[in-house]
């Protein structure tokens, strides 16, 4: 038996930083979605366990223990195998989970496989703050350092463009930027009839990040402008700590449209047309 897992990019509509604990930990409350595109995990039985990384975004992704996917594995115990191949289509360290999403369906995965049930949320969020978030993707709201997660409203149709510049933001040093960490909380998502209703909801939250991003890659500004120039844009916003930032519009169509027009004026970016994924 050959399991199958998706592993869809995750979107921070907002991300707000409202603290820091004692330990360094900062403090998030944010409005996380996924969208249709990601990569794709395969998982068969064998009788150890190893890992195998192809797709177009293969180079330079770690196939030993430095891979969440295997220390995801770990948690399960000693003496299990399997044979997991990642087909990577995500930039890595890009905003929008990769890894998390990864490390979250390769749980799902072998839980499956094996037969058995899921680690315990404690020691899922040592793998890293996202990756709890990543396990039952859909509209969620995640709070503290990412083990306080309850249900999001229910999306309206919309489109999505994804775009990274291909540039790196280590998250520590967008962390370390931050002027303030004790901001102002998001109230409550009420739920929207339409994208734009949505949009303008969101036009009044913030991504507490993107202001250090920005000053660390100021290609991200001109991410943003190329994904607001298009017509239908509802809002352009980053994700996570950068450099991938994203466009909501009313259809799938208008972002397809949008990705077309991104990718013929910047060919170099990595440019992705979706819309919301629930599993």
């Amino acid at each position: 038996m050959t399991v199958e897992a998706f592993a869809p990019a995750k979107i921070n509509l907002t991300l707000h930083v409202t603290g820091q604990r004692a330990d360094g930990y900062h403090l998030l409350d944010s409005l996380v979605v996924f969208a249709d595109v990601g990569d794709r995990l395969s998982l068969a039985p064998a009788d150890d366990l190893t890992l195998t990384v192809t797709g177009p975004r293969a180079e330079g992704v770690p196939t030993d223990g430095r891979n969440l996917v295997l220390r995801a594995a770990a948690l399960f115990g000693a003496g299990r195998g399997a044979a997991i191949t990642l087909d990577k289509h995500l930039p890595a360290a890009a905003g929008i989970g990769g890894g998390s999403s990864d490390a979250a369906a390769a749980l799902r995965g072998l839980a499956g496989l094996w037969g058995v049930a899921l680690p315990d949320a404690d020691r899922v969020l040592t793998l890293g703050a996202d990756v709890p978030v990543c396990l039952a993707p859909r509209a969620l709201r995640m709070r503290g350092v990412g083990e306080e997660i309850t249900e999001g409203p229910d999306l309206p149709p919309m489109g999505l463009v994804l775009v990274n510049p291909g540039v790196e933001v280590p998250t520590p040093v967008v962390f370390k930027a931050l002027t303030r960490k004790d901001n102002p909380a998001m109230p409550h998502p009420p739920g929207w009839s339409t994208a734009a209703v949505m949009a303008h909801w969101l036009t009044a939250q913030r991504n507490d990040l993107e202001g250090p991003a920005r000053a660390a890659a100021p290609v991200i500004g001109d991410v943003l402008d190329a994904i607001s120039a298009t017509p239908g844009c509802l809002l352009a916003r980053m994700s996570g700590s950068g450099a991938t930032c994203f466009g909501i519009y009313d259809t799938r169509a208008e972002a397809e449209t949008a990705a077309a027009a991104i990718r013929t004026t910047a060919p170099t970016w990595w440019v992705e047309a979706a819309a919301p994924f629930t599993l």
